[in-house]
């Protein structure tokens, strides 16, 4: 399986989709921050997974998934996370937006074997 992608449940589960594009202000501090609160996550009870992606013009969209709300209750709630949000409202983004929805369905086309370059005639 390519790890770009979360290994989920079967659904039902919730969706915390963090779309945003970046001022370009503090690379270095942003990536630390960023790959801190991954980590952070992963700890906290009810999280699932992440998916993150960012083009070269700044605008991203990171996906972290959870068991309830409850558990994103709780994760918005946790000290270091709403002090890093903060400082990323001030320091790293142009603008953001945050959507919270509950998965009910999820299908998946499965990765398959490359074929080959020169197939045989």
């Amino acid at each position: 399986m390519d790890e770009s992608f979360a290994r989920l449940p079967k659904p039902p589960y919730y969706a915390v989709i963090f779309s945003s594009r970046r001022n370009g202000h503090d690379d270095a501090g942003y990536a630390e921050a960023a790959q801190r609160m991954v980590e952070l996550a992963a700890q906290q009870p009810g999280y699932l997974g992440v998916e993150s992606t960012r083009g070269a013009d700044g605008f991203g969209i990171t996906v972290s998934y959870w068991e309830s709300e409850e558990a994103i209750a709780a994760w918005r709630q946790h000290a270091e996370h709403a002090a890093t949000r903060a400082h990323g409202r001030v320091h790293w983004y142009e603008h953001y937006e945050l959507r919270v929805a509950k998965v009910e369905r999820a299908y998946a086309k499965p990765a398959t074997t490359p074929a080959p370059a020169n197939p045989p005639n």
